[in-house]
């Protein structure tokens, strides 16, 4: 059997040659390409344009402008912020804080996280303004419409300046309302609610010495008072911080450079705040008990000029100026100027005693009524012709005896004026006390040659002439210095940064009168107070000498200008045979009982030197009074 035959392959043929492309007929339309040179070449000078003012700028910007450009980049990129200095405090004498500051926060709000669309529930504000309000001490709805007034709102106070320990309260409502988030039993309402830091003055005895300290403002700076006076101590000096920062948060790992600030000083006052507040409490009895305008006691060291106290009723609480009374924020015992009366005879006498024309024992016919220049002038009482002596014009305070002991002074009128205006000015009448306060009045006293008509015979006892509170003491202190003036004085020293102390200047003292004269008015005025025919026996106080004087003058009405009421005085010092203290009480306008400075003001002094003896544990007398004649 045979093998099947295979197939032929076919044998290639000639390769047939390529057909060729069809010539285009007539109004066949064809493509042509363009030649891309020419674009190539705008492209390119194009971009070699865009580049090179894109390398101009960078030029402009890198080199040329390069500093400028830093600097307002820095300014942008760099943000200040202040660091306060802390406020010094103010003590007393004894280190006892009466203005320090303290922690305070502004508590804030989110409004715009308590929107329906943000919190998911209708009322968020309502309940959280609730909440807060008896914490913030707030009504509820004042604090809602805060809440509410802008909805869109990421910021808005809810109250200023509020303790530790209210942000504590708040601070722990907020976790109440977080763990009740967290499990789902309500919306956290105060999710949005937070603090900033601030400081805040503080006055821990709230209206003790209010007047004298005075108060800050909204921006932390004294506006009244010592507060004002020493602000530049008090204040310190700000420092200053300054941190990188980027969409408004601060760069972690960029520049940052802080300047501390340095704080304030602590000033130690003259003031003892036990004897401070016996003198507030006695004067603002008085004056509730009398019916009258306001009332003053100044408390003074003889021997340093240091004042003790200075209490002003009423008065106000420097923690609450929203609700204090306008008209006492002042500090009436240095501002306000008026006539003394016959606490002021006292240098009347000193000048009498000091030209030598008079003794205390010199007899003084003093009838009842004493024609003068235009009027006839008289005693507080009616009275028969007394026969006293210069001390017995003292004890009983008479006017017209004062008037023709003055009168001695010259041999004519004016001459005895010029002698009396020296020792006026000499006890400070007319000039500033040296304490340099705010709104102190220097008084009044007329040169004199305008001592004219009455005036020349109402100023030796007390009337046409005015002063200050502090004034008024010091006429008392000097006669209790042995006649040298001691210039008043608040501040003890300073207390830096570093702890160190550093005391006041020592207080300048003037000779006024000699220490004879002075100890010779220092027994007439014992004779006052000690003398059953005197005007001040309501002063004694058992088992201490005491020297003082009253006054009952007619008061010049503020908003008038004319004599309308009385101003009840007292002025004394004790013990007298080794002065320590002097203390003075004014009571403008009493409308209830008496008006006269014996029985107004006499208690009062009372009271205050009888506390303050104490409290400086001043020993008692060791000898008896010299009782004096007041008569002949």
């Amino acid at each position: 059997m045979t093998a099947p035959r295979q197939p032929r392959r076919p044998v290639p043929g000639p390769a047939r040659p390529v057909a060729r492309p069809a010539r285009p007929r007539p109004g066949d339309r064809s493509l042509r390409l363009g030649n891309p040179r020419p674009r190539l070449r705008a492209i390119g000078v194009g971009l070699t344009l865009v580049l090179l003012v894109f390398t101009v700028r960078l030029l402009q910007v890198q080199a040329v402008d390069a500093s400028a450009y830093a600097a307002r980049a820095n300014v942008n990129r760099y943000i200040p912020v202040m660091l306060a200095a802390e406020r010094g405090a103010i003590t007393d004498r004894t280190g006892v804080d009466l203005a320090t500051t303290v922690d305070a926060y502004d508590i804030t709000a989110a409004p715009d996280l308590l929107t329906p669309d943000r919190i998911r529930t209708e009322g968020a504000a309502a309940r959280a303004a609730k909440l807060l309000a008896p914490v913030l001490g707030e009504d509820a709805d004042v604090l809602e419409q805060k809440l509410t007034a802008n909805p869109k709102s990421k910021y808005v106070v809810l109250a200023r300046r509020q303790t530790p320990q209210v942000w504590k309260k708040i601070s722990e409502l907020k976790k109440a309302q977080a763990e009740k988030a967290r499990r789902k039993e309500g919306a956290n309402v105060l999710a949005g609610v937070n603090r900033e830091s601030h400081s805040k003055r503080v006055y821990p005895n709230g209206d003790l010495a209010a007047g004298l300290l005075g108060f800050v403002n909204g921006d932390g700076r004294g506006s009244g008072g010592l507060e004002a006076l020493l602000d530049e101590t008090l204040a310190g000096k700000n420092g200053k911080r300054v941190y990188a920062q980027s969409g408004g948060r601060q760069v972690p790992t960029g520049d940052l450079k802080e300047q501390a600030a340095v704080p304030g000083s602590d000033v130690e006052l003259t003031i003892d705040r036990d004897i401070q507040w016996a003198a507030q409490n006695a004067v603002a009895k008085q004056v509730r008990e009398s019916g009258a305008d306001r009332g003053y006691v100044v408390v003074q060291d003889t021997r340093t000029g240091q004042i003790l106290a200075m209490a002003n009723a009423p008065g106000y609480n420097p923690n609450d100026l929203e609700h204090a009374d306008r008209s006492a924020l002042g500090n009436a015992a240095l501002q306000d100027a008026y006539e003394p009366g016959s606490v002021s005879k006292i240098m009347t006498m000193a000048a009498v005693l000091e030209e030598g024309v008079a003794t205390p024992d010199t007899h003084v016919e003093v009838p009842n009524r004493l024609p003068r220049a235009d009027r006839a002038f008289a005693d507080d009482v009616d009275h028969p012709t007394w026969h006293l002596t210069l001390n017995g014009v003292l004890a009983k305070s008479s006017n017209i005896g004062t008037i023709l002991a003055s009168e001695q002074l010259g041999k004519t009128r004016e001459e005895a004026n010029e002698v009396l205006y020296t020792y006026l000015r000499k006890f400070g009448i007319g000039r500033p006390t040296g304490l340099g306060f705010p709104g102190e009045t220097p008084g009044l006293l007329a040169r004199p040659g305008e001592w004219k008509s009455s005036r020349a015979y109402t100023i030796p006892f007390g009337q046409g002439l005015s002063l200050n509170a502090v004034q008024a003491a010091s006429v008392y202190s000097t006669i209790a210095a042995g006649g040298e003036r001691v210039q008043p004085s608040l501040v003890r020293g300073t207390k830096g940064p570093d702890g160190r102390f550093t005391p006041a200047d020592t207080a300048p003292r003037t000779r006024v009168i000699s220490e004879k004269t002075a100890r010779q008015l220092s027994e007439m005025l014992e004779s006052v107070i000690d003398d059953q025919e005197g005007t001040g026996t309501k002063a004694k106080i058992p088992g201490y000498r005491v020297a003082g004087k009253t006054g009952t003058s007619n008061r010049v009405d503020p908003t008038t200008g004319r004599y309308h009421g009385y101003t009840a005085s007292f002025a004394g010092f004790a013990p007298a045979d080794q002065p320590r203290i002097t203390v003075y009480c004014a009571i403008q306008n009493p409308t209830k009982g008496s008006y006269f400075g014996g029985q107004v003001c006499g208690p009062v002094f009372k009271q205050v030197m009888e506390f303050s003896l104490k409290t400086l544990q001043v020993p008692p007398s060791g000898t008896r009074p010299p009782r004096l004649p007041v008569s002949y």
